[in-house]
């Protein structure tokens, strides 16, 4: 375990692990001056986050995944503040020569030229609509969110051509666009979900450090759903002996507020998530390290992901049917109605292309 002045605070993971994936080059310490180093230049530099604006040629992505209920996304941002241990896209970032570990929350990037490139595969002639998917891969409101205000400006042009969106997000912070959000709710054009792993904000704080609290995730729910949003509780990722606690009171807390639907999901550690995953546990919950993991591969068939299409969400064994039955019985207390949201792709009306007013 780290010693307690080695603990990287605020952040997720404890190290700037990097991928070996792709044979990267690591570079590591050395020298006798190790052992007094912090008495001969200080202690190191507090992590800052840096961001840096990236113009891409397209933005949105498909995909033909049997396991996910869309098959396009936009991500206006590439790593996340909000430093969640367990983010399945922090392998991502080892694509760019960047660590999956600290570079992931503090070297991020900005697409502020989305909403235009959006607009352009808008208008492409041969374009079909089908609901949008923010915020599968990063946050669309982690905090980069209320200075480059991307996630809003795609909202906005989704509500001028009338194309269905989907948001995924782990921040209040999406409140801050409900004007948008009534108005696409009202055509019946927006779904929101906020995650939310456990109503204990200390241990949020370890998990999802900068992300909102569960207090706050709730309550936005509860805006959401007042406001006439379809409002949707993930429990997700459930952590088994961490927070699968929580699962009948979160779902109490939702259905309480008004939520339309609820869903669950299983603890992924595909890639360098698990080492990172481990090194979390290793500082703030030795005690369990081991059972945690235990159980982790016990509904993976022994390992610590299982990345084939059609099993990689659905976990097995005693564990995994415990949650789904526990789940099962406290979404019928909670009162969650299980609405499923009806998004319309039919009031989709291509945007002129290169400004210029379409013949045909």
């Amino acid at each position: 375990m780290k010693a307690l002045d080695s603990i990287v605070h605020g952040r997720g993971a404890q190290s700037a692990r990097v991928a070996t994936r792709f044979g990267l080059n690591t570079r590591e310490a050395d020298g006798d001056w190790l052992d007094s180093a912090d008495l001969i230049d200080g202690s190191g530099p507090k992590l800052r986050t840096s961001v840096t604006n990236e113009f891409p040629r397209s933005v949105l992505s498909f995909n033909q995944s049997p396991d996910i209920p869309f098959d396009r996304s936009l991500n206006p941002y590439r790593g996340c503040e909000h430093g969640c241990i367990y983010c399945y896209a922090r392998p991502s970032h080892a694509w760019y020569d960047l660590s999956p570990g600290l570079d992931f929350e503090t070297k991020l990037f900005a697409k502020p030229s989305a909403p235009a490139l959006l607009r352009k595969a808008f208008a492409a002639r041969d374009y079909v609509p089908k609901p949008l998917a923010l915020g599968t891969n990063t946050d669309p409101y982690q905090p980069l969110e209320k200075r480059y205000r991307i996630t809003r400006r795609v909202l906005a042009l989704c509500l001028e051509v009338g194309h269905p969106v989907t948001i995924t997000t782990k921040s209040a912070r999406v409140l801050d666009d409900l004007d948008l959000l009534v108005e696409l709710a009202r055509r019946g054009l927006v779904a929101v979900s906020l995650s939310v792993t456990s109503l204990d904000p200390h241990l949020s704080g370890l998990l999802e450090p900068r992300a909102s609290a569960p207090a706050k995730r709730l309550a936005a729910l509860e805006a959401l759903a007042k406001a006439g949003v379809h409002a949707h509780v993930s429990v997700s990722p459930i952590i088994p002996a961490i927070t699968d606690s929580f699962i009948e009171a979160i779902l109490a807390e939702a259905g309480a507020r008004g939520v339309a639907s609820a869903s669950w999901i299983m603890l992924r550690l595909p890639h360098e998530v698990g080492p990172l995953f481990r090194e979390w546990l290793a500082v703030h919950f030795p005690d369990r390290a081991a059972k945690v993991m235990a159980i982790v591969q016990s509904v993976r068939e022994g390992k610590d992901n299982d990345p084939r299409f059609f099993s990689r969400m659905k976990p097995t064994g005693v564990w995994a049917d415990l949650i789904a039955t526990r789940f099962r019985l406290g979404l019928k207390r909670s009162g969650i109605p299980q609405a499923g949201p009806l998004l319309d792709c039919s009031q989709f009306r291509a945007p002129e292309r290169d400004g210029q007013l379409t013949l045909f």
